[in-house]
């Protein structure tokens, strides 16, 4: 016997938990599925950043909408998710990298955004005093920040259940299928129906898209995290590089968040990874050319989360090619956090209201299905 409910959404990091909230937020009931723990693997283990910053321009519009919430996280979630905009900066390290800044700011220009700013060498000195001398300007994208994962994947999903949702943690969603007009899903000994199906269940969304026949490029990545031990303050704003991999957020205890995309080996079947540590140490060589001011601290931890990467490094966002009623939401390819809050509120009014005012056509799974076009 099933349960019926508005909406089964499978996959409890941001994107499945705040899809959950903004559906209570419409005035349905879902109930939200999670194998492990809201925010156990990407969502609640990643640098926290909060960037518009260096964003595919497909889904720059999605990262707009996205910031317009964090600006006012607490008053959604009764919690401020330690979030902080200090802007985020990306630093040329020299002068072809700066003249490929400009291009992508001119860029960004005509097509009427410009949360991109180019800046000048002093510019960068005043944002980032500590960077090297010879960094010669950069882009800064101002009303940028970074938050704490975990407090904020657990934000959402706390606010979803106190509005009504449904959660079940713990065991996996199985037996998906589609039957009399729902779709039907069992989780251990219940099962649940509703007639709309999210599939935000992260580096598992593409086995279920593909067995539910809309297969597609998506591989299983684990990107890699290390925090140093204390040092003096010397940074507010978020840096990441132009050239070089590396993303470098400094906490207000002194330790450094440094990330940036090494890759550690991912075991889905076990939920567990391998971390590099020859890739770890770029990293850190990387830190150590940049900033000589982090040259005496040391590595204190590293882990890795596990996601899914798209083929062309863009998610995976919106209604199926094939079935009426079910969503996909997945594929954010080391990039996704930020856009949590915005793409809970478009998949709410994509399934509420059959569309959305917000841009997100180039995200579709039907590029790659042209066939169902």
């Amino acid at each position: 016997m099933s349960t019926n409910v508005d909406a089964i959404v499978i996959g409890g990091g941001i994107h499945g938990c705040s899809t959950a909230l903004h559906l209570c937020l419409a005035g349905l009931k879902p109930v939200l599925i999670e194998k492990d723990y809201a925010g156990r693997h990407a969502s609640g283990v990643n640098a926290g950043g909060v960037r518009q910053l260096a964003r595919h321009i497909p889904e720059i519009p999605l990262s707009i909408r996205s910031m317009g919430i964090w600006e006012k996280i607490s008053d959604l979630l009764d919690d401020d998710c330690s979030f902080e905009s200090y802007g985020q900066v990306l630093v040329a390290e020299n002068e072809d990298e700066l003249a490929i800044c400009r291009a992508r700011v001119a860029e960004l220009n005509a097509l009427g955004f410009t949360h991109e700013e180019l800046i000048d060498a002093a510019e960068l000195r005043r944002l980032v005093p500590a960077v090297a001398e010879t960094c010669p300007g950069g882009i800064v994208s101002r009303r940028d920040g970074a938050a704490n994962p975990a407090q904020t994947t657990t934000a959402f999903r706390r606010k979803a259940e106190l509005l009504g949702a449904t959660v079940r943690e713990g065991v996996a969603a199985d037996n998906i299928r589609h039957r009399d007009g729902l779709w039907h899903v069992d989780v251990g000994s219940e099962s649940f129906a509703a007639p709309v199906l999210v599939n935000a269940a992260g580096a598992w969304a593409g086995r279920i898209a593909a067995d539910l026949g809309e297969p597609v490029p998506v591989e299983t990545v684990a990107p890699m995290l290390m925090i140093t031990s204390r040092v003096l303050h010397f940074i507010d704003p978020v840096v990441i590089l132009r050239g070089r991999k590396l993303s470098f957020k400094q906490f207000k205890n002194g330790t450094v968040l440094i990330g940036g995309g090494h890759l550690a080996t991912p075991d889905q079947e076990r939920n567990e990874t391998v971390l590099d540590w020859k890739s770890l140490a770029t990293s850190a060589r990387t830190v150590f050319e940049l900033f000589p001011v982090m040259r005496s601290a040391t590595i204190v931890r590293a882990w890795a989360g596990i996601e899914a990467r798209m083929k062309d490094d863009l998610p995976v966002f919106g209604p199926s090619s094939r079935h009426k009623g079910l969503y996909h939401q997945f594929g954010f390819s080391l990039h996704g956090f930020q856009l949590g809050p915005g793409a809970g509120a478009v998949m709410a009014e994509l399934i509420v209201n059959g569309g959305t005012q917000t841009r997100i056509g180039d995200l579709g799974i039907d590029r790659f299905h042209p066939s169902t076009l």
